[in-house]
Parts: structure tokens; C-alpha cells; sequence
């Protein structure tokens, strides 16, 4: 009998400690895994990003206002800062006079609606630009010899980067789509990829990729393919430098123009 009892108090401290070390594990794989979604995001507990809104450019649209897909990618963002144990700051697109590096920055719209976003483009993928003028299609995007242009019936594209900064500072995030879907997609994109982009890029390097977002009239912004690798040709600068983007021109088209109702403070 005491042999019995004996057998079955041995199985049962096996079992608890089976039990601990399995919990144990489980919590480390899921701190390691979050480390490194931090680290990629350059978001460590309790530092603080930017994200940098653009203006919607929706016919009588404010000056602060975003358009309604928009203000579903910042929620989307605000989430994944939150998840990471981080605090976000919205700053309006002309209200961010700082430089690079201090903090991470998410910054998304394409370069006509965001001042901020034409700035990057300028300096850290000099090979890019979206066309602007009255002269060819509009808000298409550029890449070397290659162009994404908008097909209301079929597709839209949005250019997703990361650029790393000058002295190993924290990154900045580039999401700059052709409609308030295509930007939501990216953002999307962004959140549900950022583990394989860390394992290919590294979780400091520098990418530069342009998404095909997929029939958005049927689908919105869930179905998303990868379109084109242009990390090299967006970082090689051009012979001749293009003039960057008239950041007063209303490019962004698209059908859905509802605006949210709440303005992006600096």
C-alpha cells in the first residue's frame, strides 16, 4: 500500500513539474517572439512612435481630416503600439518638424496627401516617385523603369517600406497607397507579414515593396499579393533628380471619399 501510494504522489510531482517547465517554455517562446516583433518595429516596452496622418482629399475635405480607411489603418496601428507596450503620438503630416531616428515613425498616405511622406521618398528611396501632374495618369507609382498604375476594376498598389535610420535609430515605416484601401491593405499587410520580412530583411534592414491589392470593390483590403520587390531600384538615386511631388495636388481619386469626423493633432 505505501509502495502504491508512494508511486502515485511520484506521478503526480512528475506531472506538476512537467506541467511548470511546459508552461515555462511556452511563456519564453512567447517573450522571444514578442522581443522580436518589438525589435523589427523598433517599439521596445514603454518607448514611444510616431504616427504621422495624412489629409483626406475628398472634395470640401478639412485640412485635418482623414478619409474613413484611413482611420481604420490608424486603429489597426494604435493596436499593434499597444500590443507591443508602446505609446503612439498622432501628429498631422505638416506638424512633424523633428528628425529621424529618436523614435519610430509609421508613417502612411501617398506623398500628395502627406508632406511627410514626400519627404522620405526624397531621402531614403530616391528611385521612387508617384506622379502628380496634369500631364499621364495620375497617382501612379514609379519605380526605375517600371510603373504600378491604378485599375479601378481590377487592382491598386501601395508602396510598403521600412527605411532604417543614421546611427542604428529606430526605423521608419513607409505606407503610401494609391486610395484609403490601398493604405489599409498595407497597413494589414505589414501587421500579418512582419515575421517573414524580419527573417528575409532583418530586423534592421531596409526594404521596399509594392502590394497589388486585389478587386477592392468586392474584396476591400483582405485580399493583398506582393507585386514587385523593388528594394534595389528604389534605393539607387536617379541621374537626373525628379522634383518631388506637388504636396498640394488632389491625387487620390478613388470613389470612397468618407472622411472621419476626428482631426489628427500635432
Amino acid at each position: 500500500m505505501a509502495d502504491g501510494l508512494l508511486n502515485v504522489l511520484l506521478g503526480l510531482v512528475a506531472s506538476a513539474i512537467s506541467a511548470v517547465l511546459g508552461w515555462l517554455g511556452q511563456n519564453l517562446r512567447r517573450r522571444r517572439r514578442q522581443e522580436r516583433v518589438r525589435s523589427f518595429f523598433g517599439l521596445p516596452a514603454g518607448s514611444e512612435c510616431l504616427i504621422v496622418v495624412n489629409r483626406s482629399v475628398g472634395t470640401g475635405a478639412h485640412a485635418r481630416t482623414v478619409t474613413r480607411r484611413d482611420a481604420y489603418a490608424l486603429m489597426e496601428l494604435a493596436a499593434l503600439v499597444k500590443e507591443c507596450g508602446a505609446q503612439a503620438e498622432l501628429v498631422a503630416h505638416d506638424s512633424v518638424h523633428r528628425g529621424l531616428g529618436a523614435k519610430t515613425e509609421l508613417c502612411f498616405g501617398g506623398p500628395s496627401s502627406n508632406e511627410r511622406m514626400a519627404a522620405h521618398l526624397a531621402w531614403g528611396l530616391p528611385g521612387v516617385r508617384v506622379t502628380s501632374g496634369p500631364e499621364g495618369p495620375n497617382n501612379v507609382i514609379v519605380v526605375g523603369d517600371r510603373e504600378f498604375v491604378v485599375d479601378w476594376d481590377r487592382h491598386v498598389h501601395t508602396l510598403l517600406a521600412r527605411l532604417a535610420t543614421p546611427g542604428g535609430g529606430r526605423p521608419v515605416f513607409l505606407v503610401s497607397g494609391q486610395t484609403g484601401i490601398a493604405n489599409h491593405a498595407g497597413v494589414r499587410y505589414l501587421m500579418a507579414n512582419h515575421r517573414g520580412l524580419a527573417r528575409r530583411y532583418g530586423e534592421d534592414g531596409t526594404f521596399a515593396l509594392v502590394l497589388r491589392v486585389v478587386d477592392p470593390k468586392a474584396y476591400g483590403p483582405d485580399v493583398v499579393e506582393l507585386a514587385a520587390d523593388v528594394t534595389a531600384q528604389a534605393l539607387e538615386r536617379p541621374a537626373d533628380p525628379v522634383p518631388a511631388p506637388d504636396t498640394d495636388a488632389v491625387t487620390d481619386t478613388a470613389p470612397d471619399t468618407d472622411t472621419a469626423s476626428g482631426a489628427a493633432t500635432a
